[in-house]
């Protein structure tokens, strides 16, 4: 297959943005059928069970208020401190290439707000949402227990994943990484896969699909896809004399 037709970072279609004409509430259920038909589906997810939940979710509630009108264009939008919610048409097909199956248990690592937890709940996964920063923890919390009421907000650092419900048969990265965190990989079931956007300096970012193997996890390339990197997951600085 054309490695170009694995690729994703090329000019997207139109964005879908909400509808807020004078006089009338915002249309965010056209806004989500706009996401799903010029950015979800061009970009090779076919998997109906995550169309519908996109279709559904509402994902202007995992945004501040005031960033509402960016909660569905083909961007990443931003929640504070440097976090963001990631781009819709990335996050859907990391998902896909993931294989998601009803009943496994899922660990969301720097989860945000919740949107993709809610997505994987939508699933019929079993789902603890990892957050380091307390004021997304809160929010994610709240959301989904409008929401996505399946999902289980825990707050610690991210680079240490959540190992008192291991092992996950699926753990996903919400953001880019430089590096894969070794801690996940004792986090894993025997089958189990790790999910992210792999983005090593100097290099374009791959999602990427990690399993364990004896030397800790063995990453397999997916697609091209830049998104911001999780500023708690970024390594340590080394000064040298």
């Amino acid at each position: 297959m054309n490695s170009r037709m694995n690729q994703i970072d090329a000019r997207p279609p139109p964005a879908a943005v909400l509808d807020f004409s004078p006089g009338l509430a915002p249309d965010t259920a056209g806004a989500r059928n706009r996401m799903v038909d010029t950015q979800i589906r061009p970009t090779q997810v076919s998997d109906p069970r995550i169309l519908k939940a996109m279709r559904e979710l509402p994902r202007e509630r995992f945004v501040p208020a005031a960033a509402a009108l960016l909660a569905y264009a083909d961007r990443a939008v931003k929640l504070g401190d440097g976090r963001v919610l990631m781009e819709p048409r990335i996050i859907a097909r990391m998902i896909q290439v993931a294989v998601p199956k009803a009943g496994e248990r899922a660990l969301v690592v720097g989860a945000g707000t919740g949107y993709a937890a809610s997505l994987l709940t939508a699933l019929g996964l079993r789902v603890t949402a990892l957050e380091e920063d307390t004021g997304l923890a809160e929010t994610g919390r709240q959301v989904c227990g409008a929401l996505a009421p399946g999902v289980r907000y825990v707050v610690g650092p991210l680079i240490a994943g959540w190992p008192s419900e291991a092992p996950y048969d699926l753990i996903l990265i919400d953001g880019a990484v430089r590096a894969l965190p070794e801690s996940l990989a004792g986090q894993l079931a025997p089958t189990g896969r790790v999910a992210a956007v792999l983005s090593p300096e100097g290099h374009v970012g791959t999602v990427v699909l990690a399993e364990p193997s004896m030397d800790g996890l063995r990453a397999r390339p997916q697609f091209d896809a830049a998104t911001p990197l999780i500023p708690q997951l970024l390594p340590a600085l080394h000064f040298q004399f």
